[in-house]
């Protein structure tokens, strides 16, 4: 905001200081988490979405009143689990955290990746075989 708008009130310092708060709360690492590493050697990353929101107002009750003013804000944050990044042996893949399947198409949707995994390697090694 350009300096020489803005005012000096109580509303304005109202709304930084609740502002302040949410950036405190609200940062990359609350997205993407620290990551976690196992004894096995994997490193696990959280990801989560973020939502917020935030309201303020107020009043001023003229200059005849002392202290004429009259204000409240308010914020929400919440905060989502997403999926894990599951990092082992260089290769990356995505965990997400979801409600379970509920009929055999979600499950076998869900076991697709899996699937693709198995025969890429079953093929990986039956070519290390035929070159040797």
């Amino acid at each position: 905001m350009d300096n020489t708008m803005e005012k000096k009130s109580p509303l304005n310092d109202l709304m930084r200081s609740t502002m302040e708060k949410i950036h405190e709360m609200v940062d990359t690492n609350t997205i993407v988490g620290e990551p976690i590493n196992t004894v096995d050697g994997v490193t696990l990353i959280p990801i989560s979405k973020v939502s917020f929101g935030f309201g303020s107002g107020g009043g001023d009750y003229g200059k005849a009143a002392k202290d004429g003013f009259g204000g409240g804000s308010a914020a929400g944050v919440k905060i989502d689990p997403v999926a894990f990044l599951v990092i082992k042996d260089g290769v990356t893949r995505v965990l997400p955290v979801a409600v379970p399947p509920v009929s055999t198409v979600d499950r076998v949707v869900e076991m697709v990746p899996d699937i693709m995994d198995k025969v890429e390697k079953y093929f990986d090694k039956k070519e290390v075989k035929e070159t040797l």
